[in-house]
């Protein structure tokens, strides 16, 4: 009885061993940091956002100014007055609200930019990790350079360096 657990056992246990999922990982910081193009890309977002960022504090600090000469002349205003005071100050405080989320709300100008910028790149990239993974039979591939939690992983499943390669950035 003893023989037969043990074999059934080592039968499955082999059994399960051919059918191994085959899988690689990749470093997309690596691979990005490493295409020329990408780093263009994202030096031009910096400055654009730069740009956009003065420009909305320009207009945050043009509201302190307003809120400030008001609250300094308050005593001095007639009760029409106040009410025009407060109601530029909130206009011009919307309006800088209104330009931030502009340039950078959750469909701003920085995202489309972002998008328009760097999703050519990220869609060859992953077409390129598509084509290795066909041809090298692999079922999944892990991005290392996530929050995965991943300890260790062998050298000999990073496949890179073949991604840049594929792409024509070899090292």
């Amino acid at each position: 009885m003893r023989k037969l657990i043990l074999s059934l056992c080592l039968l499955a246990g082999i059994t399960f061993a051919g059918n191994a999922q085959k899988f690689a990982m990749v470093d997309m910081e690596y691979i990005m940091k490493n295409i020329p193009a990408f780093e263009t890309a994202n030096d031009q977002l910096t400055q654009i956002s730069k740009k956009w960022q003065s420009e909305v504090e320009a207009q945050a600090q043009e509201v302190q100014k307003l809120y400030k000469n008001y609250q300094t002349e308050l005593v001095f205003l007639s009760e029409d007055m106040k009410a025009k005071r407060e109601e530029e100050i909130v206009t011009k405080e919307k309006a800088s609200q209104d330009l931030k989320k502009k340039y950078f709300g959750a469909d701003g100008e920085l995202f489309k930019k972002r998008q328009s910028l760097m999703k050519p790149i990220q869609d060859e990239v992953y077409t390129a990790i598509q084509e290795i993974s066909k041809s090298k039979d692999l079922e999944m591939v892990f991005d290392k350079s996530s929050s995965m939690n991943i300890i260790f992983t062998s050298p000999k499943l990073d496949i890179s360096d073949l991604v840049l390669q594929k792409l024509g950035y070899s090292k």
